[in-house]
């Protein structure tokens, strides 16, 4: 019966979405191709990894890949946590995997890798290889070179990539990936011009760098093909112009081997640029690269977009230009994208949002994390699930102060368990600070985390929102509610004090120094010049910048850092961020501190030297830190003794109101909550989560 009501319940333009598509050996249930992502968990956390693809495989995807795996330990990118497959000992942990995707009927698709130039290798310690002796291509400059590699060096590459796609055959998988793509294989390198000047049968034409990839997607073929598809994943442009790869160049490329893979995946390189984010790149921004690639091959082609839309994704079907609609982050922001465009749940979508959180969990080498999906990387660790959570066990009423992310999400959350929740929020309007901050340029997407919780609790009868309700401790002692949650946020301080000062700035509160929260309340800064001190280093500070400087003023941004907003490098935007504010001529003060405010002044210091400077302006805004909006909760701790009395139970305080952090953080606290609100387990076990233990051999 449900699958029936499947069947009925999907809109008919949808349908090309579900149609199976064969590739090579093997067949697609549908449209739907999670591409090869990173998670920060790899060969450290294999379960939770596993766990994590499961998830999307339940979701609906008929493809579901890895992130990149290594294949010889004389190409590691470490410090990043990727899988491996070094030899027979890894195969157990990745045939976990590629058993939890079949479990729910999926392909499972592995990613093979070998970074050469891009791989430092800090935990094998051996020498990188590359096309050409050249300095190691890394996100840090690492003083170390890679050397050219010779004949015999290709032929051992050439036979490792093969040894590697049969233990990947031996762990199950039905794909097996030849990975060219990103500017972060050493296939894609060969490609480049910019990084092959060989002169031998490797280098030079066409026909010679494309050569070493024909070898390996035909041996590759050759002894996993009868059973497994081999996809090419290859990037159509470095977006260098002629300095490296161009769409053209590369198209040729895929004509010269066009039918010899089983699939065409087609991204961007570098990363930063194939995942932008949604402040700098729309829904789709690759289809210009990618039109016309399906005229060059009759296999399968799949391409990216961040694409949440369906009729969009539909429509690049029936327009030819895609065979399958490939996705990371909306497979990460939604597991169950498929499944609920199949049901006719389409208003259901958790939309991705473009803030590339999820990436941060690679760079910073930790489990994934999403702001509009708090499960991501908790499904096996904490048991979560991003579409179930289990039901209430008692019969508690529930209040819960305030209604931005934090609060949203526990309503939510608790209000599908079965509890009756109230939700107080003091302002007219619902969301807090994603409603706020997606008025601000390029952050409109961000409102969807509002959004898509206003959205789900009004089809909940046991949640009601009040708003315009400014609640004090009396209120909470005279309502009919024994549990209070508190959520009310935080707000951006205006003395200073942030990274580099700890203390107040001295003269800052005698002079009208703006924050964020001012400009968007709608207050401008008076007179004609703006100075932007930012020692909050993420997006804060370039898009005030960003909005002052579009407004008509005369911006100075001062910074501690060496460079803009540098925390989004973690999300891969900062040069994007300080290309813009240059575009826009913000005038950048770097390597500053703010140590005096006085009648339209900044002082200031340098961090090397300590060489006073002085920054004249109009007006000011501070970009530093925030406080918790904790008034109400201490003021209810205070009366504690009259809790008993009032019926009142517990009140617990999260979210930013307990410690501000990114709208992901408060989106996770909510969660938590309503997950842990009335968990047997203690608050101070030793470790609340599961982890994989390293187990010792002799």
């Amino acid at each position: 019966m449900p699958q029936i009501r499947e069947l009925m319940s999907r809109p008919p333009q949808y349908d090309i979405l579900f149609e199976p598509i064969q590739i090579g050996p093997v067949t697609a249930k549908n449209r739907f191709y999670q591409v090869p992502h990173c998670n920060g968990m790899g060969y450290r956390d294999p379960s939770a990894a596993a766990e994590m693809r499961a998830v999307k495989a339940e979701g609906g995807w008929a493809v579901v890949c890895t992130e990149q795996t290594e294949i010889h330990p004389s190409s590691d990118i470490n410090p990043f946590i990727e899988l491996r497959i070094w030899d027979e000992r890894d195969i157990p942990m990745l045939a976990k995997m590629a058993g939890r995707i079949h479990e729910f009927g999926a392909l499972a698709g592995l990613e093979l890798a070998y970074n050469g130039a891009n791989g430092p290798n800090h935990y094998s310690r051996e020498v990188p290889i590359a096309p050409t002796t050249m300095p190691v291509v890394s996100f840090t400059y690492e003083p170390l070179h890679a050397r050219a590699m010779s004949l015999q060096d290709i032929r051992d590459l050439r036979r490792w990539h093969k040894e590697a796609a049969l233990r990947g055959r031996k762990a199950g998988f039905d794909l097996i990936y030849v990975y060219a793509g990103h500017g972060i294989s050493f296939l894609h390198h060969f490609l480049s011009r910019k990084f092959n000047h060989r002169t031998d049968e490797y280098g030079g034409s066409l026909t010679n760098r494309v050569r070493l990839l024909k070898e390996v997607i035909e041996e590759t073929k050759d002894a996993v093909g009868g059973d497994c598809a081999v996809p090419c994943r290859i990037s159509l442009d470095e977006l260098m112009g002629s300095g490296g790869l161009e769409k053209a160049e590369t198209e040729d490329m895929i004509s010269m081997i066009a039918e010899l893979p089983d699939l065409w995946d087609v991204c961007l390189a570098g990363w930063e640029n194939d995942s932008q984010t949604s402040r700098f790149g729309e829904e789709g921004r690759q289809e210009e690269y990618f039109a016309g690639i399906k005229n060059l091959t009759s296999k399968p082609v799949v391409g990216v977009g961040r694409y949440t839309t369906p009729d969009r994704m539909a429509s690049l079907l029936r327009s030819g230009k895609l065979d399958m609609i490939g996705c990371a982050r909306p497979s990460i922001a939604d597991p169950f994208l498929p499944k609920k465009i199949e049901t006719g749940d389409v208003e259901d979508i958790r939309e991705c949002i473009g803030c590339n959180i999820c990436v941060t969990g690679d760079f910073l080498m930790s489990p994934i994390r999403c702001t509009q999906n708090p499960s991501m990387g908790e499904e096996w660790r904490r048991g979560w699930h991003p579409e179930y959570i289990r039901t209430k066990q008692s019969n508690d009423a529930i209040l819960i102060v305030g209604a931005g992310p934090c609060g949203l999400e526990a309503a939510q959350m608790l209000g599908k368990r079965g509890y009756n929740v109230a939700v107080a929020e003091a302002k007219l309007r619902l969301g807090g600070r994603a409603y706020r901050e997606s008025l601000l340029p390029g952050l409109a997407a961000w409102r969807r985390v509002a959004d898509y919780r206003i959205q789900q609790i009004r089809k909940l009868p046991n949640v009601d929102f009040f708003l315009d309700s400014d609640i004090s401790s009396d209120d909470l002692l005279e309502m009919d509610f024994g549990r209070v949650c508190i959520a009310t946020g935080s707000h951006w301080r205006s003395d200073g004090v942030g990274h580099q000062s700890t203390k107040p700035i001295r003269g800052a509160s005698h002079h009208p120094i703006l924050t964020p929260e001012d400009l968007m309340e709608g207050k401008n800064p008076l007179g004609k010049s703006v100075v932007v001190w930012d020692d909050d280093h993420y997006y804060m500070g370039g898009v005030v910048a960003e909005k002052l400087a579009d407004e008509g003023f005369e911006v100075c941004l001062v910074t501690s850092a060496s460079e803009v907003s540098t925390w989004t490098k973690n999300t891969m935007e900062q040069h994007f961020i300080q290309k813009r504010l240059l575009e826009k001529e913000v005038r950048l003060c770097l390597n500053q501190c703010v140590s005096e405010v006085s009648q339209n002044c900044l002082h200031t210091s340098c961090v090397y030297t300590g060489k006073i400077d002085r920054i004249e302006a109009d007006s000011m805004i501070f970009v530093t830190s925030r406080s918790p909006i904790d008034k109400l909760y201490l003021s209810i701790c205070r009366r504690k003794n009259e809790w008993a009395d009032r019926g009142l139970q517990s009140v617990s305080l999260i979210g930013d109101a307990l410690a501000p952090a990114t709208i992901a953080h408060a989106v996770y606290a909510g969660r938590k909550f309503a997950e842990e609100f009335d968990s047997q387990k203690l608050n101070n076990e030793l470790v609340p989560f599961r982890r994989e233990i390293t187990q010792l051999i002799n």
